[in-house]
């Protein structure tokens, strides 16, 4: 049997680690939000045989007053564009503009819209309050409805201490990802969108699962007094749904992966936040989560 609860203090290094480096991230380069919290429009398009410099699409929008151009590589020869609000007469105009510098450079290259989304300030300041509250209430929501799952299970630990373990769980899961993508936006200029809210989200659901799943075989074994004390208890039950958790986790990983590797860029950042936080949270469940009972366990015997 792998003794996990055993070696706690470690699993909370390692994590202490990662969840200092991702604050210390956020702190010092924020997130880079895109036009779903700013406002502003976002063109994605791709040019046919030959991609443009930044240089050369900057200088080629700036009689139209844009504001901070940010010209973005996808891929080979896509493109994204993010501009202030236009008008949509603004906006046909920009896209004639690109089509004649690409002809200009080569009399193939034309420029082909992909997408266009345009956001005012009013709708993206509502949208980040809503995304706000929505990761708030989630996080209510599942301390108090493992809370009340486990009230049947008082001894040695109150029920609303499970609830508590949860948060601490989620609250890794949920700020490693913040962390990276707060890196990814400063080095690489990826943008957050309200599809980072809404993986964020699903995060929280699969890593609250994976958590219950642990906790309630720890409930079991504790109704049918398996181990001579709270801590064995605890880690007879993460052995018996590691396996099982290491197995669901991977699988949904590398499906991920795939939709990563060629789902396209729409959906592209989307997979990765899931893959960050999916990992992160199936450690937390094993490692982290499990380990904080005991810890409260000890503590709350220490007092006695």
């Amino acid at each position: 049997m792998v003794q996990i609860t055993k070696y706690r203090n470690i699993y909370y290094y390692l994590s202490g680690v990662l969840v200092g480096l991702s604050i210390l991230s956020f702190l010092v380069f924020g997130l880079n939000l895109g036009v779903d919290f700013k406002g502003g429009s976002l063109i994605f398009g791709e040019f046919q045989t030959e991609m443009l410099s930044k240089e050369e699409i900057s200088e080629s929008l700036a009689k139209y007053e844009l504001g901070d151009i940010v010209v973005q590589p996808s891929g080979e020869r896509g493109v994204f564009i993010r501009i202030k609000e236009v008008s949509e007469d603004t906006h046909q105009e920009i896209l004639v503009t690109l089509n004649e510098v690409a002809l200009k450079k080569n009399k193939d290259n034309k420029f082909l819209q992909k997408s266009y989304e345009s956001v005012g300030p009013s709708v993206s300041s509502e949208l980040s309050s809503k995304a706000i509250n929505a990761v708030a209430f989630v996080l209510i929501a599942i301390v108090l409805f493992v809370a009340f799952a486990f009230r049947k299970v008082s001894y040695p630990l109150s029920s609303w201490k499970y609830g508590l373990a949860t948060l601490v769980a989620l609250f890794h899961d949920v700020i490693i990802p913040v962390g990276v993508f707060a890196l990814l936006g400063y080095f690489y200029n990826i943008e957050i969108s309200s599809a980072f809210i809404a993986a964020i989200l699903t995060v929280l659901g699969y890593s609250v699962h994976d958590t219950i799943i642990v906790f309630d075989r720890v409930r079991e074994n504790l109704m049918r007094n398996v181990g001579k004390d709270f801590e064995e208890t605890v880690n007879i039950s993460v052995n018996q749904t590691f396996v099982r958790s290491l197995n669901t986790s991977l699988t949904v990983v590398l499906v991920l992966i795939s939709i990563y590797l060629f789902g396209g860029e729409s959906i592209k950042y989307f997979a990765l936040t899931l893959i960050i936080g999916i990992v992160a949270g199936t450690y937390s469940s094993i490692f982290v989560g499990s380990n904080v009972l005991v810890s409260m366990e000890k503590r709350l015997n220490l007092k006695k």
